[in-house]
């Protein structure tokens, strides 16, 4: 899987019950659109959410919607194979979020109908399904490095806050702190297992603008570099916040052309504004650069303007 071109900043449910708002996505912006099977569909209307999700994917993909999701019902809920097999029957779909994923059987057994249900099928190839699971309980937090190593299909990690917050019995606050350390396990297991997705909570309190972007820039400072919507009000602060501002841009760029000449020099640490800059820096600057292009950055024109920069 190609997960250098992963870009997932807003991963954005969508009720899969709600042929208006499954039409309304098709207008969106948005990374990622998630059609939502699980906690937004009612179990007498499970069977005909899977049959309008599936007729949704259908359609061609807008160009603004970089991915479209399924989120599943969890594998313990016996509702995970019906909603598989309907929605893949269609070429189109990219990915399935895997709710309350606690062990990596529950990822093995997603993919294992994803794989026997795509070798069996007389449609044309279509590309590989990656696979994204939710972290939402105290036993996920333990199993994180087993579910990590799971499968290669795995192209990221969501931290599901409610179920969580249910798990342990504890009361978001506004701080976020009692989550400070399933949070920091779930980014530092993604890093280290090289996943490219690592999604924070939902924001709840869609209507302040305030507090979004305090959630956002708490999550992007620990390490996140996406975060669930669940209105398209959201997508507009979500996408500023995890994209890099003009300011990282700018230095990022000065750092690789800087570290280029360096290279040619022969030399491997050098200094830029008074700071020193060496391999780790240099490629930090260069996965803002790679990130900056993804998020429809003009990259080139930011080099041309820094193509002076010498390492000092």
């Amino acid at each position: 899987m190609a997960t250098s071109n992963i870009l997932r900043r807003s991963l954005l449910y969508v009720p899969g019950s709600s042929q208006r708002m499954l039409d309304k996505s098709r207008s969106l912006v948005a990374d990622c659109i998630a059609y939502d099977l699980e906690d937004s569909v009612t179990p007498s209307r499970k069977a005909d959410a899977r049959i309008l999700v599936r007729n949704a994917i259908d359609q061609p993909l807008p160009s603004e919607i970089k991915e479209r999701a399924v989120r599943i019902n969890s594998v313990s809920s016996g509702l995970a194979l019906g909603d598989l097999t309907e929605v893949l029957k269609s070429p189109n779909l990219s990915t399935i979020v895997i709710p309350k994923v606690e062990s990596a059987s529950d990822l093995h057994f997603v993919n294992d109908v994803i794989s026997h249900t795509l070798s069996s099928s007389s449609s044309a190839q279509q590309p590989p399904i990656s696979l994204i699971a939710l972290i939402e309980s105290a036993k996920s937090i333990m199993n994180l490095s087993a579910i990590c190593a799971s499968t290669p299909s795995l192209s990221g990690l969501i931290f599901a806050a409610a179920d969580f917050s249910l798990d342990l019995s504890i009361t978001q606050t506004p701080s976020l702190t009692e989550f400070l350390y399933a949070r920091s396990a779930i980014v530092t297991a993604a890093r280290a297992y090289n996943l490219p997705s690592t999604i924070d909570l939902v924001c709840t309190e869609f209507k302040d603008e305030d507090v979004l972007r305090d959630e956002c820039l708490n999550g992007k400072r620990m390490g996140f570099n996406g975060k669930q919507c669940i209105h398209p009000s959201q997508l507009g602060t979500v996408h500023e916040v995890f994209a890099p501002s003009g300011g990282e841009v700018d230095w990022a760029v000065r750092v690789v052309v800087a570290d280029e000449k360096a290279a040619r020099a022969g030399r491997g640490a050098w200094s830029l504004d008074g700071k020193m800059i060496d391999v780790p820096v240099a490629e930090r600057a260069k996965a803002i650069v790679k990130k900056a292009t993804l998020c429809g950055v003009d990259v080139e024109s930011v080099r041309r303007r820094w193509k002076v920069e010498e390492p000092q």
